[in-house]
């Protein structure tokens, strides 16, 4: 079913205007009404309609002022300009100022309904064409969304290191957009027709993890019914990511150090040696020197991965972006019912201080979207730790959900962190470990 389409009436004539949004609302459209011109602007301020039907003659601000003030306004909205026969000249001149189309009064609703369907049409659109323009102009930064001075320091420093073959280690926080980074390496690097092959090695065995890495001959152990290429072999000529490699087993890592020093390897259960062209991206959460004095990461692994570092701010250091983010992640939901945020809802999302990130972020805003049965997103539509009243997991009242979601924060609290050992003293596999710790929006914030 297609969303309604959001259109904004602005005009003085009060039984025209409320004529006019309950006859739209009939057609369909999520209508509403404003007064006069700088009623409008306000709006316009706080809402984002599709389409915003103008009368020309208005008190406060004029309609063709309403024009001149939308001139190079981000997702402006598609303007209908309405008018007396005798205003045709200014109908003109708001022709030029960008309106849509223009309509003299009285208008005809089923006419106005197709011009709004229309201009609703070229409004996204236009909205699509920058959108590629955008990805044309800066290949690899699309899925990067930012406005923050700190991330700016991020993107320069990805322009600079993009074309060299060095090896990159992405350090942050989970869900700060780690995969983002590797990924815009790679596609502004001289690889980029290549493939860019990822890995997390935090959500594998460590015999599943060396076989997915370097492959295997057919009946190189039990389940081995055929030869299988590995991931280092996909990634020849192109960038190999190595999701969390702090989680690594320290028998992966000295076989990962050969292939970095010789650049070749062989498969499990093969004698032919195999060599490779690889780019290295490497990431993790993990405080690795802290690793090394553990000896859960090894020294020398550590400096042939550690040529060039990026740090990615966490989200609550970055604010500025929250309202960015959560509105491009509006607009990635659109499929499950095109809405916005209010300010109170904002308020909260800004107020947060987000230990899960971008991508808890992400998900609350989804969550959202799919739970909320109005097109105006409320505080009570967000989760409850986002909106401020957070239950104690500890409580009676607590739920299952809560008490796991602790459980889990302990134990990796007392195997400092190390997650194949978290998985062991909980007795499930460390890839159901890893998506709990997704779901839940564990970040090493919650378990030092």
């Amino acid at each position: 079913m297609t969303a309604p389409i959001r259109v904004l009436v602005a005009d003085d004539e009060k039984n025209l205007r409320e004529l006019l949004v309950r006859e739209l609302a009939r057609k369909g459209h999520a209508a509403a009404g404003v007064e006069d011109g700088r009623a409008a602007l306000d709006r316009l301020r706080e809402e984002s309609p599709e389409v915003l039907l103008l009368d020309m003659k208005m008190p406060n601000v004029e309609g063709i002022d309403v024009l001149r003030e939308l001139q190079g306004v981000p997702d402006a909205p598609q303007v209908i300009v309405m008018t007396g026969f005798q205003d045709v000249t200014t109908a003109v001149e708001a022709m030029k100022l960008g309106a849509y189309d223009y309509l003299t009064k009285p208008a005809r609703i089923e006419e106005l309904d197709i011009l709004i369907r229309k201009a609703a049409e070229k409004g996204r659109l236009v909205r699509q064409n920058v959108v590629m323009r955008g990805q044309l102009e800066e290949p690899g930064y699309q899925s990067i969304i930012t406005g923050s001075p700190r991330m700016d320091e991020v993107l320069h420093l990805i322009d600079r290191v993009a074309p060299t073959d060095s090896a990159v280690l992405v350090l942050g926080e989970s869900g700060t957009g780690k995969e983002l980074v590797a990924r815009a390496i790679h596609d502004r690097s001289t690889r980029a027709q290549q493939a860019f092959v990822p890995i997390h090695c935090g959500a594998l065995a460590r015999e599943v993890l060396e076989s997915e890495l370097f492959g295997h001959e057919k009946g190189a152990f039990t389940g081995a019914v055929a030869t299988k290429a590995g991931l280092i072999e996909l990634a020849d000529g192109g960038t190999l990511f190595l999701d969390e490699i702090g989680e690594m087993e320290p028998e992966s890592q000295v076989k990962l150090l050969r292939v970095l020093e010789s650049y070749a390897f062989f498969r499990v259960g093969g004698t032919r040696r195999r060599t490779v062209d690889i780019r290295l991206v490497a990431a993790t959460n993990r405080d690795l020197a802290e690793a090394i004095k553990t000896g859960e990461f090894r020294q020398d692994l550590f400096y042939r991965i550690n040529t060039i570092t990026i740090t990615l701010p966490p989200l609550r250091e970055r604010p500025e972006d929250i309202r960015r983010l959560a509105e491009h992640f509006l607009e990635q939901n659109a499929t499950y019912g095109r809405k916005r945020l209010s300010d109170a809802a904002m308020e909260c999302l800004e107020r947060y201080r987000w230990p899960g990130n971008v991508r808890e972020l992400q998900h609350a805003v989804q969550r959202a979207v799919i739970l909320s049965r109005g097109d105006v997103l409320q505080p009570g539509d967000l989760p409850e730790e986002v909106r401020g009243s957070r239950p104690s997991a500890a409580s009676p009242g607590g739920s299952l959900e809560d008490m796991e979601r602790q459980h889990i924060i302990a134990t990796l609290h007392s195997v400092g962190g190390h997650r194949a050992k978290a998985a062991t003293v909980l007795r499930i596999d460390p890839k159901t470990l890893y998506r709990k710790i997704q779901a839940y929006g564990i970040t090493p914030e919650h378990y030092r």
